[in-house]
């Protein structure tokens, strides 16, 4: 049916209306308590694996070095969906079962942790050496000069590309539908079945992955415009 004969027949337009108010707030809901707070909850755990995994490419030790390169190249290498499959579907075979949720936030950190690692390395690397120099003639270790002058500035450099990481984590969680997880796509696939309107309902969610993730871009511009005062 075209938009224009869409307009022309009133029933199947008041019926648009209908769904797309009756399914709106089960599509919020689930963007909400589900596909926000797991994105956050991935992006900081990520953030987190980043860093450890960062440092330990930068030790100059071998076996972490070897470690951390066969990581990063496992979780790059390999489809983020395939991961998620084998986490929830395919460890249950040797006896580890884990939860939906659980399964998700591990898929998406362990993604997370990979792709940013390479930003948080870049950033460190990119603090010139006199920092690190200033550091050590005031008598701080390797550890206090990396936590107290390093890593500040190293955190500021990496604020633009982490940002655009954690926008894409958003809306890479309606992958997390595929392990049953009830977030907003997964909504949108449940209302989609009992309607049989995939346009409007996907494209409601479309609009809603779309307005958060331009509320989360502002915040992003303003963060930055706020550290750039400090350059």
């Amino acid at each position: 049916m075209s938009l224009s004969s869409l307009f022309e027949n009133p029933e199947r337009l008041n019926r648009w209306i209908d769904i797309a108010q009756s399914s709106f707030l089960p599509l919020l809901k689930g963007a909400l308590l589900y596909s926000l707070t797991i994105a956050i909850a991935s992006f900081f755990i990520g953030l987190i694996i980043a860093v450890l995994t960062a440092l330990a490419r930068l030790s100059g030790i071998k076996p972490l070095i070897a470690f951390a390169r066969f990581y990063v190249s496992i979780i790059r290498g390999t489809p983020l969906l395939v991961q998620l499959f084998i986490i929830f579907y395919g460890l249950p075979s040797i006896g580890l079962m884990i939860d939906p949720i659980p399964s998700a936030i591990i898929g998406f950190s362990l993604s997370v942790g990979a792709y940013s690692s390479e930003v948080v390395r870049a950033a460190i690397l990119s603090i010139h050496k006199g920092q690190w120099e200033a550091a050590y003639s005031m008598g701080m270790t390797y550890w206090q000069a990396l936590r107290r002058v390093v890593l500040p500035q190293a955190a500021r450099v990496s604020i633009p590309p982490l940002s655009n990481s954690f926008i894409s984590l958003v809306k890479d969680t309606s992958l997390a539908s595929v392990v049953l997880v009830p977030e907003m796509f997964r909504k949108a696939q449940e209302v989609v079945a009992a309607t049989y309107e995939p346009l409007l309902v996907y494209a409601e969610a479309a609009l809603i992955y779309w307005v958060i993730c331009f509320i989360l871009s502002i915040i992003q511009d303003r963060i930055e415009n706020k550290l750039d005062r400090y350059v």
